[in-house]
């Protein structure tokens, strides 16, 4: 089945055209890594565990596409998994993945990294098929998101698991978002504007919510962030504010396409209709013919 848009250029071919108006991801994860903790890599694992309903990833092959700071590789790498293939567009990021496996893993023919594109079909071509592909937060930052995620499908073994995360789509909030994004990579003058505006309106949002509805002390969220997936709240808030490309995806949208390509999910998290990552887990049935 064809993806939902209408307008999908040459397989594997189509990338943000303007390099200027891509976040860069890449910077912000090596901050992020200066802040790299014992606690927060145990709350990957723990994360990937729990959507993928294991104990552990030992005898399984793990690709991460845009594996941004390398944290997740990492952890499936923790996890015994018996290869780990990384990649991603941003230098930087590569450059993150190194680090880590420097760090931890120096040397090791287990753990792969490479600088690719989830839209060059000619790369994805060389990579081989995988027990598990894993995907957060990255592929509505393609520019294309639904090549991106046809591209994914032939990455994914006869019953292994694809994970991955994708923007709620909000209707008109998001199209406010994906402006507000599109000015904050103009220029620091938008920048200066945009952080401690948006910073300070989360704040507040949160204040209220923390207090009012959930009666827990304010500073609580901050404190045991790093339990959503072993993030950083700076490093995520302006992963949110810079994201662009952005696209966004309405979760049914999700489970039509991959359920028209072989797929049954098996996990789902969504965020209602809030804010954020909506969650899948999907396996690739056996049997199954395009």
């Amino acid at each position: 089945m064809s993806s939902p848009s209408s307008a999908i250029a040459a397989k594997g071919e189509t990338q943000v055209s303007d390099s200027a108006e891509r976040f860069a991801f890449g910077k912000n994860w090596q901050r992020f890594l200066k802040y790299l903790t014992e606690d927060r890599i145990v709350e990957a694992e723990k994360s990937l565990c729990s959507m993928l309903e294991v104990d552990d990833l030992r005898g399984k092959s793990f690709l991460d596409v845009g594996c941004g700071s390398g944290l997740f590789s990492l952890a499936a790498m923790r996890l015994g998994a018996e290869s780990v293939d990384s990649f991603d567009l941003d230098p930087r990021s590569v450059a993150c993945a190194q680090e880590l496996k420097r760090r931890y893993y120096d040397g090791s023919p287990s753990w792969t990294i490479q600088q690719g594109s989830v839209l060059n079909s000619g790369f994805l071509s060389t990579l081989g098929q995988f027990d598990i592909v894993y995907s957060w937060g990255v592929l509505h930052h393609t520019g294309n998101m639904w090549q991106a995620l046809e591209n994914a499908i032939p990455l994914v073994e006869t019953g292994g698991k694809l994970f991955i995360a994708l923007y709620n789509d909000q209707d008109f909030l998001s199209t406010t978002w994906k402006a507000i994004k599109q000015r904050y990579n103009r220029g620091l003058a938008w920048r200066l504007v945009i952080i401690p505006t948006c910073a300070t309106c989360f704040a507040v949002a949160s204040f209220i919510k923390d207090v009012l509805f959930l009666r827990r002390s304010p500073l609580y969220r901050y404190r045991e962030y790093k339990q959503a997936r072993g993030m950083a709240y700076t490093t995520d808030l302006l992963d949110w504010l810079g994201g662009y490309p952005f696209e966004v995806a309405r979760p049914d949208a999700i489970f039509d396409f991959f359920r028209a390509n072989g797929f049954q999910m098996v996990k789902l998290k969504t965020v209602g209709l809030g804010l954020g990552n909506n969650e899948f887990v999907f396996a690739k049935q056996t049997g199954w013919k395009a």
